[in-house]
């Protein structure tokens, strides 16, 4: 039987699922109202720390999908981003922009990584 494991469930949905050696995070929001760098920046804060939670890290972060609001935001999410990710390790990735679940999240990101 294979094994998976939840982190922080609600009703809803988990913050992360592990199952097979790889890590599911869920889409990570910031702070409502806050700039597209704020929120960038807040994202990958509780990125790092689910990724630490789940035994892994960002150097092991197989791929990224971005949604922005709109698409205007895109360099500003890109420079915190740049600063962020490790560079010897880049994962795949892609951004589009969509409505996002409230009209003030500007930045949503989904990771997938694997396990250390």
């Amino acid at each position: 039987m294979t094994t998976i494991t939840r982190l922080n469930s609600g009703l809803r949905m988990s913050q992360a699922v592990i199952h097979n050696g790889t890590i599911y995070l869920a889409g990570q929001v910031g702070a409502p109202g806050e700039c597209a760098a704020n929120q960038t920046q807040a994202i990958l804060a509780k990125i790092d720390a689910l990724l630490e939670q789940s035994g892994s890290d960002k150097s092991h972060v197989l791929s990224a999908t971005i949604w922005l609001a709109d698409m205007a935001d895109f360099e500003e999410m890109n420079a915190v981003w740049d600063n962020w990710i490790d560079r010897e390790a880049p994962p795949a990735r892609a951004t589009g922009q969509s409505r996002l679940a409230r009209p003030d999240y500007r930045v949503e990101i989904i990771v997938v990584a694997a396990l250390k």
